[in-house]
């Protein structure tokens, strides 16, 4: 899962091509010699499919092995260029947040934008780098992770638990709870699965 590229975009209501106010990629895994068109790719793609999300809408775009996703704020756009592996879900969740902190950082100042920002804006940096890891943009997913790390601890065997190198054998013998019927059953079953075990 990875994210290539963010960027902000002011999206003009008439149809005319969208004005980039903020933009950020990591193109480290391409080619040094291809790194500038993918970039301008990037641009290209962005403007392209920020243009064509209605107001108030998400939209998403596979365009080979990445997806585009797009969400636009009444003429803010954010939008991330990701792998096909990047949840959907986290991905707009991530947007989202973008356009809040734009919206935080910079108020209503991008309605009067008329060219494209050259400027860096650290903020987009740093997310491009913090949520290459979804869960961290979808609170959701990282609850669902830790408990899934929750259940492969419990899945330990019941030999793992026992302490000191005590047999589970030596525990059944010793045990008050258990019938001599269930630890004749016990025996027998252990000796049934005996000749079935391969080594």
């Amino acid at each position: 899962m990875k994210i290539t590229a963010l960027l902000v975009l002011k999206c003009h209501p008439e149809g005319s091509d969208p004005v980039i106010l903020a933009n950020a990629s990591d193109v480290s895994h391409f080619g040094y010699f291809q790194r500038p068109s993918v970039r301008e790719f990037i641009c290209f793609v962005g403007r392209t499919v920020a243009k064509r999300t209605p107001p108030d809408q998400r939209q998403s775009v596979q365009h080979e092995e990445y997806n585009v996703h797009c969400y636009n704020r009444n003429g803010l756009c954010a939008l991330g260029l990701m792998d096909e592996h990047y949840p959907v879900r986290s991905a707009f969740s991530l947007l989202n947040q973008v356009v809040d902190e734009y919206q935080k950082n910079f108020g209503e100042t991008w309605r009067t934008a008329q060219a494209d920002n050259t400027q860096p804006w650290p903020y987009l940096t740093e997310a491009l780098t913090k949520f290459q890891d979804p869960a961290e943009a979808d609170k959701l997913l990282k609850i669902q992770r830790e408990l899934d790390e929750t259940k492969i601890i419990l899945h330990k065997t019941i030999d793992s638990v026992l302490a000191r190198g005590e047999k589970l054998d030596s525990l059944v013998e010793k045990s008050s709870d258990l019938s001599a019927a269930s630890q004749m059953f016990y025996k027998q079953a252990k000796k049934t699965n005996q000749c079935c075990t391969i080594l």
